[in-house]
């Protein structure tokens, strides 16, 4: 990783002050006023952050489905995070670093935060179709090394059409699944794919 990449993050105080948990949490609009109230986020060298527990990283998870299939892939050998490769995933995202509209106290930093996902997504796959985003639950799990410096923000982007192509090489094996599909996948997944296929009926609503 970038000696110098920011990443975006929340003290881990403000997210036990909220309730931790363990796996999704679907009262997502109580943590969300709190977690982009202006000020709360800042941003914070990567390296420092992947080894500092008393802050969460915030990553956005997106989930893209159409006509009851998931999109789902398995993360190359070009993976930024090496723990992830060779894993199945279900969801795309990666660290929100800063850009010259991200005043941490901008009382719209959470419509901002937006723009910043649909930025993230659009450099990892080309999406050619039109699609609706609604965030639908948070992802938690500090049962692991990885997890314990991480909170996700997952999304629901439900697209009219299944046309996604990927850009980024760690992509492989793109393809659209259903859940019984997947459940039957399930042990090669990773640990957040995992959680949230658990949750995917739920979800998706």
């Amino acid at each position: 990783m970038a000696q110098d990449e920011q990443v975006l993050v929340i003290k881990r105080e403000v997210f036990d002050s909220l309730g931790s948990f363990h796996g999704l949490q679907f009262d997502v609009q109580r943590y969300l006023d709190k977690i982009f109230a202006p000020g709360v986020c800042t941003f914070m060298p990567r390296p420092l952050a992947e080894k500092d527990p008393s802050f969460k990283q915030l990553i956005p998870y997106v989930i893209m489905g159409n006509d009851g299939k998931y999109l789902s892939y398995v993360r190359g050998k070009r993976a930024g995070e090496t723990r992830l490769v060779s894993k199945r995933s279900i969801g795309i995202g990666g660290h929100i670093n800063p850009v010259d509209a991200m005043s941490m106290f901008n009382a719209n930093f959470y419509d901002t935060y937006l723009d910043a996902v649909q930025r993230e997504i659009a450099e990892e796959v080309n999406i050619a179709s039109a699609y609706k985003d609604k965030v639908v639950a948070l992802l938690n799990d500090d049962t692991n090394e990885v997890g314990k410096v991480h909170l996700g923000v997952v999304h629901f982007w439900k697209l009219e059409e299944p046309k996604v192509e990927r850009k980024e090489q760690m992509i492989t094996q793109l393809e659209f699944m259903s859940a019984e599909e997947l459940n039957q996948v399930k042990d090669t997944m990773e640990t957040w794919s995992a959680l949230c296929l658990d949750g995917i009926d739920k979800m998706t609503k």
